[in-house]
């Protein structure tokens, strides 16, 4: 989604070099709080994690191609490495045309009519698509593996409003007849395609989604379904995509509680549920703070506070709702209430007045960071894909708390303390190693934080501050 509206987030953009430190927290000499103990329950057993990841659409990997070689490598590595950077393990790539987008167009591989729906397709491949290709292969590099491709709209000659922009429906859905005649078993060999190209690539496109966003007309590229015509489309695209060895996501509402309707319509009817592996949504016009009513994983595919009254903002916690702090809530509630299993943020890189990431600027070979890329790979670093949420209790109010086990038996206690006071707590954590974010440390392991010994160490919570805690589970080595 490409907007600037109040439930909306504006193209983003941050970036700036995360170190690995060790030092003393900044709040030393501070009296902590009273004493609380964070007991996990190992056998409490949620969702699943896929990974956490961002979009590179509307030719946002072109402003990092742009750089300099040398600016072009740190940003690069702020924005994809594991270690020292955002360590996202899914990337978001946008399919499709946007000769009218007022930001950038999305390049179509079928930019012009065939000559109606059963004619041979006249594909086009720049082995480019708007720097996409270029940023995907930089990603396998560092070991990201999973990609997945989302349409905002079908060409205009598909739809009944002749444009790929301002809404429209896909002609010979229910309720839509156009002249031109059916277009649905076309637009879906037409993803389908998409998805081969990037094969020939190197690139294995993992998903495809067919909608961005069907319940919101955009003035660029938007396209619009009803629940059940959605539902309709997923039986047409489902055979096509597994024959391809493409998964069928869908829907991508623009709010969370407005995918209700879409997932109920798809879990009401066999056959399209058969053929969906995931379903996605967006955080706008809703937050992603409950579970969604159906029994596919859902991720939550796009969201990003709107940067049209903070403007680039690079503060951890300033009140604004693109403060660092904010972005950490936002994850949390998308994976302890919501039990999604995937964040994907809006934008990784951007320019101007954004909420992306990093912040880019070509005209002076520059670029800048957020404390939400900090947020955001604080999560991402240590959650890794296949990871399972477990249970923690003990948390008063004050503490966003949540617990994962990775596959490899680490385990990772996230702990967000929204209060303005420090806090103690003992944590049943083998070992653990502490990683603080907030107004004064980026992502830095604080030795200091954790004292004692055993299968129950204290921890402190320096107030307004995210601490992520990575150690064993009691009695392992």
């Amino acid at each position: 989604m490409f907007r600037s509206r109040n439930v909306a987030s504006a193209v983003a953009t941050a970036v700036a070099a995360i170190t690995v430190l060790a030092g003393t927290p900044a709040h030393a000499g501070t009296p902590p709080g009273p004493q609380l103990s964070l007991d996990l329950d190992r056998a409490e057993i949620h969702q699943s994690i896929d990974g956490f990841g961002y979009s590179i659409a509307f030719q946002r990997a072109t402003l990092v191609h742009n750089l300099s070689e040398a600016k072009r490598a740190e940003v690069l590595d702020l924005l994809l490495d594991r270690r020292k950077g955002a360590a996202p393990t899914i990337l978001r790539l946008g399919i499709g045309s946007s000769t009218t987008d007022v930001y950038d167009n999305m390049l179509s591989i079928q930019p012009t009519d065939p000559g109606g729906p059963a004619a041979t397709p006249n594909y086009q491949w720049d082995g480019w698509d708007g720097g996409q290709v270029w940023y995907a292969k930089e990603a396998r590099k560092r070991g990201i593996n999973r990609f997945y491709a989302d349409a905002w709209s079908a060409p205009g000659y598909m739809k009944d409003n002749g444009t790929d922009a301002n809404g429209g429906s896909l002609c010979g859905l229910s309720g839509v007849t156009c002249a031109g005649g059916d277009w649905r078993e076309a637009y879906a060999r037409y993803l389908v395609q998409y998805a081969k190209f990037y094969r020939q690539e190197g690139i294995r496109i993992d998903e495809i989604g067919f909608t961005n966003e069907p319940d919101w007309t955009a003035p660029y590229a938007s396209m619009r379904f009803t629940p059940a015509q959605a539902a309709e489309f997923v039986k047409v695209l489902g055979p096509v995509a597994a024959q391809a060895g493409v998964g069928l996501v869908c829907c991508d509402s623009f709010g969370w509680q407005q995918s209700d309707a879409y997932a109920q319509a798809i879990e009401a009817d066999p056959e399209a549920r058969r053929h969906l592996d995931l379903f996605t949504g967006h955080g706008y016009a809703s937050p992603s703070d409950r579970p969604l009513p159906t029994t596919a994983p859902t991720w939550m595919t796009e969201w990003a506070p709107s940067s049209t009254a903070d403007g680039w903002n690079e503060a951890w916690d300033s009140g604004k709702g693109t403060d660092g702090i904010a972005v950490a809530q936002r994850i949390h509630d998308t994976l302890a209430k919501a039990d999604a299993s995937a964040f994907v943020y809006w934008l990784g890189s951007s320019r101007g007045a954004t909420a992306a990431l990093v912040q880019v600027d070509n005209a002076t070979d520059s670029y800048r960071v957020s404390s939400r890329l900090y947020a955001f790979a604080a999560y991402s670093r240590f959650i890794r894909p296949g990871a399972v949420r477990i249970g923690v209790d003990g948390a008063p109010a004050g503490l966003a708390v949540s617990a994962y086990r990775n596959a490899d038996g680490t385990e990772v206690v996230q702990v967000i303390n929204t209060s303005t006071e420090a806090v103690r707590t003992t944590v049943d954590l083998r070992r653990p190693t502490a990683y603080l974010t907030d107004s004064t440390h980026r992502l830095e392991q604080v030795d200091g934080l954790v004292s004692g010994r055993g299968a129950r160490p204290t921890v402190e919570l320096p107030p307004r501050s995210l601490t992520t805690l990575v150690g064993g589970h009691p009695g392992r080595g």
